[in-house]
């Protein structure tokens, strides 16, 4: 179809997740009762397992070939953001002043009902309609709506920031050379 954007192979990887998770699904099913039984639930482990592994060795190249060839559009990627995906950033901000999160969460939902009964993005919400919400918000909240500054604020292993990427793609590039 002319019209279609979505590249074949990234809706191929796509539909072949779903398969993975439910083997996946199968293999704790099957697992979960283990300590109490005679492990003949085993029996049922290697169709999935072995069925994931050969999922995924088709699916290794493919995404290879995605990579290798993906030019991101920073910019038109930029135009998808919207203040409302800082949410939590709001709420974040109000535990690191020592409101709990319990509280910090239902506020931070408060901020984005009120932008949108006035129509407004959740970053246009002035300080001191913030402030009517929880005295904690202080005018250096307006840090918060910076998309760059969210992603670099989760620096823990695993995450967003780039140290935590960078330091992923080394760990996995040591172990793609330890066993060449």
């Amino acid at each position: 179809m002319p019209q279609k954007k979505n590249p074949d192979a990234c809706e191929l990887l796509r539909g072949k997740s779903g398969r993975n998770i439910g083997n996946l699904v199968t293999m704790l099913t099957a697992l979960k009762g283990i300590p109490m039984t005679y492990n003949k639930d085993l029996q049922e482990d290697k169709e999935p397992l072995f069925d994931s592994v050969e999922t995924m060795m088709g699916c290794i190249p493919i995404a290879a070939g995605v990579m290798s060839t993906l030019t991101p559009k920073v910019e038109k990627m930029k135009t998808g953001l919207s203040a409302d995906m800082l949410a939590t950033d709001l709420a974040d901000y109000l535990v690191r002043r020592g409101v709990p999160f319990r509280e910090t969460h239902h506020i931070s939902g408060q901020a984005v009902q009120l932008a949108e009964e006035q129509g407004k993005p959740l970053s246009s919400v002035t300080v001191e309609e913030l402030k009517s919400l929880h005295p904690a918000f202080e005018d250096d909240v307006v840090s918060v709506w910076s998309f760059e500054a969210s992603v670099e604020s989760r620096n823990a292993e695993g995450s967003t920031s780039k140290r935590a990427v960078l330091e992923a793609i080394n760990k996995l590039k040591t172990w793609l050379m330890e066993r060449q």
